[in-house]
């Protein structure tokens, strides 16, 4: 665990249960709101698994018996959460920040996708958002639009919690599971999935944690 500026940063080396993450954050939530305890982000690997968010559809769980299914109070449809790919619980105080702070969370979520962006620019990853489309994209060989980043948040009396993801190399093939974020794979639809290993980047899980924390500074001030 380390510290930037008021915020705290947890990094797991394991496999973390999504139940026992849930947990956590919102226990977290509260002692931020109790000025009990620092800002938090935590970063973490899942089991495999799928979490279902506030706008998912049941048609969209494509394989409901593969990987164990969670129901999240996160904005969003399906995910998947697995080995391989980096997820970022950001617990902050958003009225303490100003800006994002001062009740837009609209600002906050450009936010977390700008820190994404920057993330993977420091890869040489081209990384951007699109109109409509949850998370953030890259074009890959042929002009296709893929997803390499999710985003989902919740807010409790003006407290962050759930974040980001990043594919740096998780098994692609278990988002064939689930219509992820409503964007599927077929004919009909151009949009896939894809990894910083897929392009070609190969990232340890350490280099992108670092990669992490300085942007977030970048975009968030520590």
């Amino acid at each position: 665990m380390t510290e930037s500026s008021s915020v705290t940063w947890r990094i797991e080396d394991g496999l973390v249960d999504y139940p026992a993450a849930v947990q956590f954050m919102e226990q977290r939530v509260a002692e931020i709101r109790a000025g009990t305890a620092p800002e938090t982000v935590w970063l973490l690997e899942h089991p495999p698994l799928y979490t279902a968010g506030t706008s998912a559809r049941a048609e969209d769980l494509l394989a409901p018996d593969r990987f164990p299914v969670f129901a999240s109070g996160r904005g969003g449809q399906f995910t998947y959460h697995g080995p391989g790919q980096r997820v970022a619980y950001v617990m902050l105080d958003l009225k303490a920040r100003g800006g994002a702070g001062g009740g837009d969370i609209r600002r906050f979520v450009r936010d977390l996708e700008e820190w994404v962006i920057r993330t993977l620019a420091r890869f040489n990853v081209t990384a951007e958002r699109r109109e409509g489309r949850v998370g953030i994209w890259v074009v890959g060989p042929g002009g296709r639009e893929d997803k390499i980043g999710a985003i989902g948040i919740r807010v409790r009396h003006w407290v962050s919690y759930h974040g980001i993801s990043i594919n740096l190399e998780p098994d692609l093939s278990h988002f064939a599971g689930i219509v992820p974020c409503g964007i599927s794979e077929s004919a009909a639809s151009p949009y896939g999935v894809t990894s910083l290993a897929k392009l070609g980047q190969m990232v340890s899980m350490p280099e992108l944690d670092m990669a992490l924390q300085g942007a977030f500074a970048e975009v968030f001030g520590g």
